[in-house]
């Protein structure tokens, strides 16, 4: 991918950003994503290229999400593949809390893994780290080799993992050895991120979260040199078994099957992200340790964005100033303020 075209798509996730912002704070989470996601299609249909989403959050029947398999752009140019989280952290964005993100990253056609959006259990970790981590592992025998590696008493070691009832017992086991854990409500991405740049202040990510956030995680991690295991699970494991949930499990595993994964196994980085022809890029909603949030004055608003390229491990910080009367009006137009 070359570098023309990865810096286009930091003006993606600016659009896609700044309407999600028009709903910070309103409480419709529903809102705040249907915002973003037809202003995410509106601009990657207007960029001259062969895309198709290999993983998002929206099925084809749940319109308006980016749907598994639409195809983006003009058609012409370059092959690429997509994996895509409109806002990672829609309750964040709704409930003006921080850390919310618009996040994307494209690849070559066959970079990234190609798997329903269903829950994934995810490790992550810096590049001091790789290596180090085994999913099959306990997370206190994880924790032991990262803090034996990095040269950290365990009560120096922190680890970032997303409070929900389903790891209220890991977040014990991780405090109960003594490290330290920022648990967060949603963002897991943002979170990731923060174990693999220099000054992130985190150690270790583990969660099980979303599928097409833990694609796009994979990427910004193998970009950034750092390590990452994770693996598909079935809704019935992660939710309680029944009849219904049962049901979206046998697809799911159906679906999973007819692209070659076995749900359950572990799979590495390089099953995630297979290649670096691919670029991560993330632009801040409401501020965070990873991006600041949008800065809006009358017209005038401020974004920052992260941009990493997987070939030249390039990380740039774009500050870009919006005047949302005059620019890109077609796009403003679909935020609805």
């Amino acid at each position: 991918m070359n570098r023309l075209l990865a810096i286009e798509f930091s003006r993606i996730t600016e659009a896609a950003a700044l309407a999600a912002f028009a709903w910070l704070g309103r409480g419709d989470k529903n809102a705040a994503d249907d915002a973003a996601v037809k202003a995410m299609r509106f601009m990657l249909n207007q960029m001259e290229m062969d895309a198709e989403v290999v993983i998002g959050e929206g099925e084809i029947d749940q319109a308006p999400m980016l749907y598994i398999g639409e195809k983006l752009g003009t058609g012409k140019g370059e092959q690429i593949a997509i994996a895509v989280d409109p806002i990672d952290g829609t309750r964040m964005t709704a409930m003006g809390q921080s850390n919310a993100i618009s996040v994307l990253a494209a690849g070559g056609k066959q970079t990234f893994l190609r798997a329903p959006d269903m829950y994934m259990e995810k490790l992550v970790v810096g590049a001091e780290m790789k290596g180090m981590i085994d999913l099959s592992l306990p997370i206190e025998q994880n924790l032991r080799r990262v803090a034996q590696k990095l040269g950290k008493s365990m009560s120096q070691v922190t680890v970032m993992v997303l409070a929900k009832p389903r790891h209220d017992q890991v977040i014990k086991k991780i405090q109960q050895l003594g490290a330290r854990v920022l648990a967060i409500p949603d963002g897991d991405v943002a979170g990731a991120l923060l174990c693999c740049l220099p000054d992130g202040g985190v150690d270790m990510l583990y969660g099980i979260g979303g599928a097409p956030e833990g694609v796009v995680t994979a990427a910004a991690v193998r970009a950034l040199g750092g390590d990452m295991q994770a693996r598909l699970l079935p809704r019935n494991q992660v939710k309680e078994d029944t009849p219904e949930n049962q049901k979206i499990a046998e697809d799911e595993i159906r679906r999973c099957t007819q692209n070659g994964i076995v749900v359950n196994q572990i799979l590495h980085l390089e099953d995630l992200a297979k290649d670096d022809n691919l670029a991560f890029v993330a632009t801040g909603i409401t501020n965070g340790e990873l991006l600041k949030g949008i800065q809006r004055k009358g017209n005038l608003a401020t974004t920052e964005t992260l941009l990493i390229r997987g070939k030249s491990r390039t990380i740039r910080r774009i500050i870009s100033t919006h005047y949302l009367d005059r620019k890109e009006a077609e796009i403003y137009d679909l935020i609805g303020e």
